[in-house]
């Protein structure tokens, strides 16, 4: 069974509005999630590891002011696009579209205000929550009147969450949960020393821009990788340089 909780979490500043932030609590026996209803955000991850203890997994800040400053997408939603769009630009039936650039020559997931720096319209299921906005025709240059839910269900071990949109115009969309796992637990070392693998036959080798380059490069079983990131196990007020 799922318990669910809300709370405040903070206020808006007033150039952003100035709207209440919430936190939302599931928490079953083995796991407990924390999402805020800013950008869908994932605060909290708790789960229990090998010797029975809970530990947070997933990087964040514990105030609000964190996350409305500039940090690298935590535990939020992204979109309309996740990713990258080469230049900014992508053509609808013949129709060209400028995006705003936000990453060097491209555009990075949504824009200069994508879905991580929005308030949501919270719904409390009896197992989750689910969030609601409309961004309207034109926001950071896509088409269209964008309808989007997003759905966090907590049942026993397992946290899902589930992705709808509608929209009034062909549009692009791609969206996504852009959390950073340690699985370590907070106040752990760095993932310097973790390696994950991963089944398939070929791989995207990118420019140096991170735009893809047309061709793919084949592998052989599974391809390792050691994760490189260095701020793993950050927790706190603000990113390093940011104090």
């Amino acid at each position: 069974m799922t318990e669910v909780k809300r709370k405040v979490f903070g206020q808006m500043p007033q150039e952003e509005g100035g709207g209440v932030v919430e936190k939302f609590i599931l928490k079953s026996d083995s796991v407990k999630v924390e999402i805020l209803s800013l950008g869908c955000i994932i605060a909290a991850l708790e789960t229990k590891g090998r010797d029975g203890e809970f530990s947070d997994v997933v990087l964040g800040f514990d105030t609000l002011e964190g996350y409305t400053r500039k940090h690298p997408y935590f535990g939020a939603i992204v979109g309309r696009v996740a990713n990258r769009i080469a230049n900014g630009r992508f053509a609808v039936n013949g129709k060209e579209y400028q995006l705003f650039l936000n990453n060097g020559p491209n555009s990075l997931h949504g824009g200069a205000r994508g879905f991580d720096k929005v308030l949501w319209s919270p719904q409390v299921l009896q197992n989750g929550v689910c969030f609601f906005r409309l961004s309207p025709d034109g926001e950071e240059g896509y088409p269209g009147d964008l309808k989007v839910w997003v759905t966090y269900t907590l049942s026993g071990g397992e946290l899902a969450i589930n992705y709808r949109a509608q929209t009034s115009k062909t549009t692009p969309i791609n969206l996504t949960n852009h959390a950073y796992f340690n699985l370590a637990g907070q106040g752990s070392q760095d993932i310097y020393d973790h390696e994950i693998s991963v089944e398939a036959d070929s791989s995207l080798p990118v420019d140096d821009t991170k735009i893809p380059t047309g061709g793919w490069c084949g592998a052989r079983g599974s391809v390792e990788a050691v994760l490189r990131m260095s701020f793993c196990g950050y927790r706190g007020t603000a990113l390093p340089g940011q104090e």
